[in-house]
């Protein structure tokens, strides 16, 4: 049987969303979206395993094989270019990793004299931030090229789609948007490779009427939404009870979810739609004095360290951070004319028990809010720069 349960209504919006991440509440996906996509879930679940073009010792250069690519001769620079960069926020170790990347690529473009600055604004998980954010950009009118993460995808379409209609190349990452008028769409395979990868391993490993803790951390975004609707199919048909709840990523709330579910029954597994609680949620278990669940969490190397020193049962699925370092190099493409993926879908690979000691072997010293699938290891200021995890 597959049970989710349901407290209350959701809605996207702040004073919802606060309300349920306070509450440690679970919640429907969205407000009123149906967020599973058959056509996408396919897409995805080949894409995990298909061909992708470019060499694979520079991974954030990959890109799927059948991409469409798109000229930007229209856009080829002159000289020096400024950038603007709308960011949803820095408010995530994800976030902050893919930061620094960024901005240590960046200085390799200054040096070369492809961009002259680039002008960053934090919405601070804001949508209506972020939407003054990319307008003052827009007015503003200094920018040649723009670069935009959305905090969330409905609310900051109309936002990207005006910046589109200043006739600059717009570059959006992570997050996608309802619009397809962005210059590119650069992102990892997507959230239902993600929850794929996640909750085959997880429901794999368990048997049918078996108890999943399911810990999400905020709704109304689609790669985050898209994990959910992946994992929720995915457990029906194994006969998984799954459980979720809004965590806001807070270690304090995963530990009381946690600690509540086992004092009222047994749970065998815990599914995240990211990793940086997952540290959390195998200590819970171990504070409890119970048996350490089947878990998914990503590729964050705190999380890698705490699976090979508990020999929890694990997989690390990703969406890798190197992005953040690819979409200064699409721009770096787009200023100089050369034409790039209209959709430039990277490859997401997975952190196995397989795999997971090479892992931890090539991140020795790294801080565990690190990634390990960050893509800036060729760049002149690794491993400093990581290591002493100054924001720029």
């Amino acid at each position: 049987m597959f049970k989710i349960k349901k407290v209350g209504k959701m809605s996207v919006v702040a004073l919802s969303i606060l309300g349920m991440l306070l509450a440690g509440q679970t919640a429907s996906s969205g407000a009123g979206i149906d967020w599973f996509n058959q056509s996408l879930y396919n897409n995805q679940k080949a894409q995990l395993t298909g061909t992708y073009k470019g060499d694979p010792s520079t991974p954030y250069l990959q890109y799927y094989a059948v991409s469409k690519l798109v000229k930007t001769t229209q856009y080829k620079a002159s000289g020096p270019a400024k950038v603007c960069f709308s960011n949803a926020a820095l408010s995530n170790p994800w976030r902050v990793t893919g930061w620094i990347t960024m901005n240590e690529q960046l200085k390799e473009l200054i040096k070369n004299k492809t961009i002259s600055s680039m002008e960053s604004r934090d919405a601070t998980d804001s949508d209506d931030k972020q939407i003054a954010d990319i307008d003052y950009f827009i007015k503003q009118g200094g920018c040649d090229l723009f670069i935009i993460s959305p905090n969330s995808t409905v609310a900051m379409t109309s936002a990207v789609e005006r910046a589109c209609a200043t006739g600059k190349p717009v570059l959006v990452f992570d997050r996608g948007v309802n619009t397809t008028c962005s210059t590119s769409f650069i992102h990892p395979v997507g959230g239902f490779g993600f929850g794929i990868v996640s909750a085959t391993f997880v429901s794999n490993n368990l048997k049918r009427g078996d108890h999943v803790i399911a810990l999400r951390i905020l709704p109304g975004v689609d790669v985050l939404e898209q994990r959910w609707a992946a994992a929720k199919k995915i457990f029906k048909a194994k006969g998984i009870v799954a459980t979720d709840y809004f965590t806001g990523a807070d270690p304090i709330k995963i530990k009381k979810i946690i600690s509540d579910a086992l004092a009222k029954g047994s749970v065998q597994g815990v599914w995240m739609d990211a990793g940086d609680g997952g540290v959390a949620a195998i200590e819970a278990f171990e504070d409890a004095g119970k048996s350490l669940p089947v878990i998914s969490g990503e590729d964050q190397i705190g999380f890698l360290k705490k699976w090979k020193s508990s020999k929890v049962t694990a997989i690390g699925p990703s969406y890798p951070s190197m992005q953040w370092r690819t979409v200064l190099l699409a721009a770096e493409m787009v200023l100089k004319g050369t034409s790039i993926p209209k959709e430039w879908i990277l490859p997401q690979p997975s952190v196995t028990q397989s795999n997971l000691d090479s892992y931890l072997a090539k991140n020795i010293g790294m801080p565990d809010g690190h990634y390990a699938l960050f893509g800036g290891e060729s760049l002149p200021g690794y491993p400093a720069a990581w290591i002493a995890r100054k924001l720029p």
